[in-house]
Parts: C-alpha cells; sequence; structure tokens
C-alpha cells in the first residue's frame, strides 16, 4: 500500500502549512483529504507536489507491503 505520512513531515519540516498549499499553490482541499487517507494520486500530482515542496517521490510517499502498519518510519 502507498502511504502519504512522509508528504505531512515534508510539509512540517519545510513549515509550510496546508493552508498555504491550497491558498499559494493552487492545491485542492479534497487532494489533501485524499493523501490524509492513503487513496491514491496521479502521477501529475505527484511531480507537481515534489516541484512545490523541492524534494523527490521519498518526499511525498511511501510502500508499505500489505498487513504491516500504515505508517512508514
Amino acid at each position: 500500500m502507498i502511504v502519504y505520512d512522509p508528504f505531512f513531515r515534508t510539509l512540517k519540516e519545510k513549515k509550510i502549512s496546508t493552508y498555504k498549499l491550497i491558498k499559494e499553490y493552487g492545491v485542492t482541499s479534497s487532494l489533501l483529504d485524499r493523501m490524509k487517507h492513503n487513496k491514491s494520486i496521479t502521477t501529475t500530482t505527484l511531480n507537481d507536489l515534489c516541484s512545490i515542496l523541492g524534494c523527490g517521490v521519498e518526499g511525498i510517499l511511501a510502500y508499505v507491503p500489505d498487513g504491516e502498519p500504515d505508517a512508514a518510519e
């Protein structure tokens, strides 16, 4: 399963709020909700988030094999 725990850690490390993502970068609240619930996103969206945050995909998502805890360390 793909989890987005690294995304929320990256936001915290870079001191970027979800409010700023929505207001300054046009990220939708529905996208943030999808990520909060580990639902799928497109590779285009992944690319946009990497660009906004100046990070690689590892700063956005992690793979956790099914049956393991959702939190990716």
